[in-house]
């Protein structure tokens, strides 16, 4: 190897380290706060089970199994390798999926699409409890050092996590700097308290062998169950290494998480339970009582700092989320503004930020304990996980070409996991369990509508659509006067003629010297290179067609299509353009296609949706909107 080579190679070596350590800010955070609460909701409160040798050993045993299982071979070894074009999570897999041998009917394409929504529609569920758990946990922690504080901790967490979503505007890039290094702190400090507490009770690392779990089980069917819900909170943000796979690569989150995340949160539950097998006392908070007395209140700011950045982490997914579902045309357009010139990803998105943020309030003063909330918790992850193995085994079967006992060994080793984990969750349902399956039904519910709508509506446009042959032969039958300048014609299809072109003929009787079709088409894909975004051809009489073409994790740009325009030999100068938008008043009737109670939800969305004007980035004053009434 050159002095050159080594010179590259030591600069990689670098910036993977780099890239490992912010990763694990972004992409652990949840996870690494689960020793917070998960093996004290095994053995405090209403479901605990008692604190004895053998039911510590076992219950360690299958958070041991859970993290090398579930997360690190499921998620880190076998699903990070399923990314489309390097992004991940469920709308990127229902993507690739529905890019595959499905999109020509091959397979049950509609119920991946179902599965893929209903998905991320968990994913917005979880992004409320999340914040609301991890915070009120650390601030729990003030009980333990001062019990007169006991009535504070409800106050404070709702000003931190107020004041966590009034920052969302300023971005994350100056906080994010720090994320990584607080992080890495934060798990060091979990692994010298597990370590401290190990040494005095060795005994315990003999939980790692799968013999206690299986003892544990036989011993304690029916109440299994019911601790293995508790157990599940260990893997809670196992999903998110797999949706920020485009941020970071599977080598940095691999890195990050066999190097120092998964051995400090190993030492860490094996330290909390070392400590209960000397002091089973310790259940009510054996997180906290690992600290000597004087570390407590460090450890307390540690812990907030920590669940901050893990809730920061689940809001910007639910930003790049929403990004994702807007371009794939499941939700409304929303005001999608970004707070780094630098980094595409930092977007900001009002209208999620005040929902969640309503939503985590409302969730924190409804259950008022960490406790109460993690009778809630898991249920919406341990769903999604079993969803995300399904897509997996179709997109196996469909994508990478697997045979099907290769697909069927693979996935059913992953349902072996899931499908307990699901089914201890689901026992919650009747402690709060149901809340984030309602807010995903409800959530669902939005983006089907959403979908569904747009596709009423196109078929009813199409209806009133006049074909472009008939319009060109009307033109040269009968030309109209034609004045100078051009005019954009925006439009959701590339077949037929917008009805704006129509209605401004009929009524204003001109027609510009150039008129420009523009379409813009959003791929299966994240992100359309710039070499093929956009196709330009010449229909005569001073016609064109336009259409742009972008990936799901892309921002359409008026003036970035009329910059690849003139690329094409069309030029386009943004002055003195005028552009055409549909304005649809929308009526709900008894026509087939939805329920009018949902036609009236479309309506709705529809009527509170972003303009296309700053959706695009449309200069408002060269805007000219023509509107129509249609019956859905």
């Amino acid at each position: 190897m050159t002095a050159h080579a080594d010179a590259r190679a030591g600069r990689g070596g670098r910036y993977l380290v780099t890239l490992a350590l912010t990763a694990l800010g972004v992409v652990y955070g949840d996870i690494g706060t689960s020793p917070l609460y998960a093996i004290r909701e095994s053995f405090y409160g209403t479901h605990g089970i008692a604190v004895t040798h053998g039911n510590v050993l076992g219950v360690l045993s299958l958070v041991f199994w859970a993290l090398v299982i579930v997360v690190t071979i499921k998620y880190h070894i076998v699903i990070i390798r399923a990314d489309n074009k390097g992004e991940g999570g469920v709308l990127a897999l229902m993507a690739l999926v529905n890019g595959s041998r499905l999109a020509r009917g091959l397979s049950p394409r509609r119920i991946m699409i179902v599965l893929g929504i209903f998905g991320s529609a968990l994913l917005y569920a979880d992004g409320g409890l999340t914040p609301a758990i991890s915070v009120l946990s650390a601030v729990e922690g003030l009980e333990i050092a001062t019990p007169a504080l006991a009535t504070w901790v409800i106050p404070v967490t709702l000003v931190i996590l107020v004041g966590l979503f009034l920052l969302q505007s300023r971005g994350t890039a100056r906080i994010g700097a720090v994320f990584g290094p607080v992080m890495l702190v934060w798990f060091l400090t979990l692994g010298v308290l597990g370590v401290s507490e190990i040494g005095r009770q060795p005994g315990v690392l003999a939980a790692a062998s799968p013999y206690y779990a299986v003892r544990f089980f036989a011993e304690n069917v029916s109440r299994g169950f019911v601790v293995l819900g508790a157990v599940f909170l260990v893997v809670t943000g196992g999903e998110a290494l797999y949706a920020d796979l485009g941020h970071f690569g599977h080598r940095a989150i691999q890195h990050a998480w066999f190097g120092i995340a998964l051995p400090c949160l190993l030492l860490n539950y094996f330290g909390q339970g070392a400590l209960l097998l000397k002091d089973p006392a310790a259940a009510v908070n054996p997180f906290y009582y690992l600290a000597p007395s004087w570390a407590l209140y460090p450890l307390i700011a540690l812990a907030t700092a920590a669940t901050i950045i893990a809730s920061q982490a689940v809001i910007s997914g639910a930003f790049s989320l929403t990004r994702q579902a807007v371009q794939l045309g499941y939700s409304p357009r929303l005001r999608i503004e970004h707070t780094s010139s630098r980094e595409i990803g930092q977007i900001y998105v009002p209208t999620v930020n005040w929902a969640l943020m309503l939503l985590t309030c409302a969730l924190v003063l409804g259950f008022r304990t960490s406790s109460n909330i993690a009778g809630a918790y898991g249920v919406a992850l341990s769903t999604l996980m079993l969803i995300t193995t399904l897509m997996f085994y179709v997109m196996s079967r469909e994508v990478w070409r697997w045979g099907f006992a290769r697909a069927a060994i693979v996935a059913g080793l992953f349902l072996c996991v899931d499908l307990p984990f699901f089914a201890a969750n689901m026992l919650k349902i009747r402690y709060g369990g149901w809340v984030p399956l309602v807010i995903a039904a409800a959530i669902f519910l939005l983006m089907t509508t959403w979908k569904r709508g747009r596709e009423i509506l196109g078929k009813r446009m199409q209806e009133k659509t006049v074909a472009l042959k008939m319009l060109l032969a009307d033109l040269a039958a009968e030309p109209p006067l034609r004045v100078p300048g051009t005019a954009v014609f925006m439009y959701g299809t590339t077949d037929g003629t917008p009805p704006a072109l129509v209605h401004n003929l009929t009524h204003n009787k001109v027609l510009h010297e150039r008129v420009v079709f523009l379409t813009m088409v959003t791929h299966d894909v994240p992100h359309v290179p710039p070499a093929e975004r956009v196709t330009v051809k010449a229909i005569g009489k001073g016609f064109y067609s336009v259409i742009a073409r972008y990936g799901f994790m892309d921002d359409p740009d008026i003036e970035d299509v009329l910059a690849a325009c003139q690329m094409k030999s069309l030029d386009i100068p943004i002055a003195g353009t005028t552009f055409f938008l549909g304005r649809e008043t929308l009526v709900a009737s008894d026509r087939p296609g939805m329920p009018q109670w949902r036609e009236q939800l479309f309506a709705f969305m529809s009527r509170n949706a972003l303009r296309a004007t700053a959706f695009f980035k449309i200069p408002a004053d060269q805007v000219f909107e023509v509107g129509a009434q249609v019956e859905l």
